[in-house]
């Protein structure tokens, strides 16, 4: 046998992903020895349906086609997801679903495990799996979400268990919906909702979620199983035509999302929900297990050893589940914070709950159901063929023509705070680039509040005329662009040297003393700074102002107030940096005062037709520090003192923290923001392409969008989204020199039969 030397196999756990594990591997060497433990009765499951992808199903064709072909005749397939909410009921389709019931599944996979040789061992439990070890070659432990293999290396293993807000139940119905069907109810308890698809002819899983303090409020803490079923089929009547519901020792649960730190132990493997668990309402539980145990059998089979086996399966499947898990908590929090978006009108709403995870999105389901996602943007507001990031947002006196900003990026090129030829290129390229606000990097309002010796800045009229030159030039070769000015001090952050040249690290010589709004040092090795005293206080307050009417004679278009990153305001909203015990520390009130002052005092002389923001972090990422409570805290303290939007931002306030990375990752927080405080947003951070542009825009998330590294990569990139998107309206202008680059180039010869290239576009040089 070609791979890994594996004779003897134990699993343990005879649910879909340890039983299609055995399969595969006693079909790729039939000399092995399996066997697997099953603590419950082979008619005994739990749940009722289950999906499966199309990536999923060509997966076990390949590996399988006996299987393939059993599950095939069984499926029930669908394309329309319906959501119903308030009494209307909106469909989209072009979706794709395959689902067949939990035992049918189990059924055909019993069957191909008899026929292959496998043992299977019903109403067995498992031997101590550390004595299995001892006794095969390979251990698989598909034990579940409560596995206790798991538990018993969990010094190995290092298992993170997240316990979740809602409760849910698993139920059926003995009639076929015909689509996936979300339905919201609207209690006096509070918002319940059901998750209903079909998985036979004649039946359908239906799950019924809600936050735990509806639950008791309605009172199912105190209700049976059977006052459980009928409580949920009278809440969802309508759904479900009056028919009743029936359970299968189905119980009120809280879903846990499982994280390991490793994946084996010596031969002992985890797979499935004892590895890690997505929640339901991407459909992913089965569909992981069963890709876990395709990938477990190929690096098997392909390997030369087990511990290279296992290395190389747990490298293929670790980001392929973290990824499914990202998108899994977007959906799941989404739902649980569902009673947020019940005021959005009825199609932005269902747009919304199919774009939650972030899988979908406003490109691709243009492409599944052009017609729907047509009427959203009609009901958003979207001129025809205009996409959502092209439409014009207005901030007080300044109307954006398009939702792009060019986000703050610190460069690091000023001499003695005065911005340069590079300044003049950097911004001014990307002006021209199509953008409808650029913003300048921080700005410091002092020669001490600088980060770096290269930091630019509004502390002398030489700065200001340098500015000028700049907001000039955008103005007058960028009509229509807007640019903006962030400005800030950079409190116990300052004092470093350039970004390339050791990021945060201090200087070697040249520095200068940092005050902060405690003595505390960013970092191990940083300076410590001074605590600042009232007078200093005044002086700074005093130093913002000064920057600010610098910044309106300069011309900016916008001003910005940096209160994140733990820079010097940051620095006195955070419990993290801020110790005082005086009336600017301690209670959030207090730890507000002093940003909530500059702010006052940089808005009484910021022109009043003038927009001014505020930057804040929304999470420190640390035990201790801001959460996403205090940021809505933090955005409606300022919205109450006259910000016109809020930069939601989070981190780089402490050195120790610890950032849950990924695809728009920093976008809840200011989804959050803008619904429960009612200000506008930009949304920042993993901000990537146009469609997570457009999907956030049309879902209501987010209002701006502000992107740093995609502007790094391509000055134009608004621009080069217009042209990929075949927009050309008000919302984006090529300037007149580079029209004739407003179609993309091509990339190569493709011949037609009967094609013919259209008239290329005149270009002088």
């Amino acid at each position: 046998m070609a791979g890994a030397v594996t004779v003897r196999v134990a699993v343990i756990g005879g649910g879909p992903g340890g039983l299609y594990a055995a399969a595969l591997l006693k079909r790729q060497d039939p000399a092995r020895e399996i066997t697997v433990f099953e603590r419950n009765a082979p008619d005994d499951t739990f749940g009722f349906g289950v999906v499966l992808s199309d990536e999923t199903l060509g997966g076990i064709e390949h590996a399988d086609p006996d299987v393939y072909a059993a599950l095939r005749r069984d499926f029930v397939r669908w394309d329309d997801i319906d959501i119903v909410h308030r009494g209307t009921r909106h469909t989209s389709g072009g979706h794709g679903f395959a689902a067949l019931g939990r035992h049918r599944l189990l059924e055909i996979l019993h069957a191909r495990c008899r026929a292959l040789g496998v043992r299977l061992r019903f109403g067995t439990e498992a031997p101590d799996p550390a004595r299995l070890a001892r006794t095969h070659d390979l251990v698989v432990a598909a034990d579940g979400v409560h596995s206790g293999t798991r538990a018993a290396f969990a010094d190995v293993f290092r298992p993170s268990v997240t316990a979740h807000r809602c409760r849910y139940i698993w139920l059926a119905a003995d009639f076929a919906f015909d689509a996936f069907r979300f339905e919201i109810a609207e209690t006096e308890h509070g918002v319940m909702q059901l998750h209903g698809y079909p998985f036979a002819a004649d039946a359908s899983t239906v799950i019924v979620e809600m936050r735990e303090e509806v639950w008791r409020a309605a009172g199912f803490d105190g209700m049976s199983e059977d006052e459980s079923v009928e409580a949920c089929a009278k809440l969802f009547a309508d759904a479900l035509g009056g028919r009743p519901l029936r359970s299968n020792t189905s119980a009120w649960t809280t879903f846990r999302t499982v994280v390991n730190e490793r994946w084996s132990h010596g031969n002992l493997v985890l797979l499935g929900d004892a590895a890690h668990t997505a929640h339901f309402s991407i459909g992913s539980g089965t569909k992981l297990a069963v890709e876990d145990a395709l990938a477990l059998a190929g690096h098997l089979g392909a390997e030369p050893t087990l511990d290279r086996a296992l290395a190389a399966y747990e490298a293929e499947r670790r980001p392929l589940v973290a990824s499914t898990q990202r998108a899994a908590r977007a959906s799941l929090e989404w739902f649980e914070n569902l009673a947020r978006y019940l005021g959005q009108p009825p199609r932005q709403f269902a747009f919304n709950l199919l774009t939650r995870s972030r899988r979908v999105t406003h490109d691709n389901l243009r492409l599944r159901d052009a017609r729907f996602t047509e009427s959203v943007e009609e009901e958003f507001g979207c001129p025809p063929g205009t996409p959502p990031m092209f439409t014009p947002f207005r901030l007080r006196g300044l109307t954006l023509r398009n939702r792009v900003v060019v986000s703050p990026m610190d460069m690091y090129s000023a001499t003695d705070g005065v911005p340069g030829d590079f300044h003049l290129v950097h911004l001014g390229a990307r002006a021209l680039g199509g953008a409808g606000l650029v913003m300048t990097e921080m700005v410091c309002v002092s020669a001490e509040g600088r980060i770096t010796p290269g930091c630019a800045g509004l502390y002398t009229g030489r700065q200001a005329d340098a500015w000028r030159r700049i907001t000039d030039f955008v103005h007058r070769s960028a009509p229509g662009t807007a640019i903006g000015v962030q400005l800030g001090h950079s409190g116990r952050k300052g004092s470093t040297k350039l970004m390339w040249e050791g990021m945060d690290e201090p200087l070697e010589d040249g520095n200068w003393p940092l005050v902060a709004a405690s003595p505390l040092p960013y970092r191990p090795g940083s300076q410590t700074p001074r605590e600042l005293s009232r007078a200093q206080l005044t002086d700074i307050r005093e130093q913002f102002t000064a920057a600010a009417r610098r910044a309106a004679r300069a011309g900016f278009d916008l001003l910005e107030l940096h209160c994140a990153h733990g820079y010097l305001l940051s620095g006195f909203l955070s419990p993290l940096t801020n110790r005082r015990t005086d009336a600017y520390g301690g209670s959030p009130e207090n730890r507000l005062r002093f940003p909530l002052e500059v702010f006052d005092a940089v808005r009484a002389v910021w022109p009043e037709d003038r927009p001014a923001t505020v930057r804040i972090s929304a999470t420190d990422w640390a035990e201790g520090g801001t959460t996403g409570d205090d940021a809505v805290v933090l955005a409606r303290a300022f919205a109450e003192h006259g910000a016109d939007a809020v930069d939601v931002s989070t981190g780089q306030v402490v050195a120790d923290e610890r950032p849950e990375f990924g695809r728009s990752y920093q976008t809840p927080f200011a989804d959050r923001i803008r619904h429960e405080v009612g200000v506008p947003v930009l949304a920042v951070g993993a901000i990537s392409s146009w469609d997570d542009v457009n999907s956030l825009i049309l879902a209501g998330r987010t209002d701006l969008c502000a992107l740093a590294r995609p502007h790094l990569y391509d000055p134009h990139w608004t621009l080069h989204a217009a042209a990929e998107q075949g927009y050309e309206g008000p919302g984006v202008v090529w300037p007149a020199p580079y029209r004739a680059g407003s179609r993309p180039p091509q990339t190569g010869r493709k011949d037609t039969a009967g094609a013919r290239p259209g008239p290329p576009r005149a270009a002088r040089g």
